[in-house]
């Protein structure tokens, strides 16, 4: 089973005057410490809402100082549960992004869309071609060991 993982992390930013200028440099700050070992993993703005459910920026500014949100997008191969595809995003991201508070959004599994099967039943109808005719080809053209020792 394949899973698409969405971890959340809270970027600290220094000497920022603006939520964008915050985001622009927690989006560039993230993406250097993720590549290039994890140039796959997708960068977004994270989402935050107060208790009252209004929307707020993704950025928090105190002081010169931001904390930003963001959201890390990766998919995990080959998992057998849900909980692994998180623990192994988790631990992908959080060896690069030491200091780095993560936590995880969502899991989603990914549907197959029947790749695998496809390539099997084509490999299937190219091996049944070379059963009867062709065989009888090969035989001619190569001959024997028997045959090479007689000579």
């Amino acid at each position: 089973m394949d899973c698409r993982v969405v971890v959340e992390a809270a970027v600290p930013v220094y000497d920022v005057e603006t939520p964008d200028e915050a985001i622009r440099i927690a989006i560039a700050k993230t993406g250097e410490m993720l590549n290039p070992d994890l140039n796959y993993v997708e960068i977004d703005m994270g989402s935050r809402t107060s208790p009252s459910g209004e929307e707020l920026p993704p950025a928090f500014i105190a002081a010169d100082e931001a904390l930003v949100a963001l959201e890390l997008e990766m998919t995990v191969f080959n998992v057998e549960q849900e909980e692994h595809a998180s623990r192994i995003a988790r631990k992908e991201i959080g060896q690069r992004m030491t200091n780095v508070p993560l936590s995880i959004l969502s899991v989603d599994p990914i549907e197959d869309d029947g790749e695998g099967e496809e390539a099997t039943e084509e490999g299937d109808t190219s091996s049944e071609g070379e059963g009867e005719g062709e065989g009888d080809e090969d035989e001619d053209l190569i001959p024997e060991f028997e045959e090479l020792v007689d000579e």
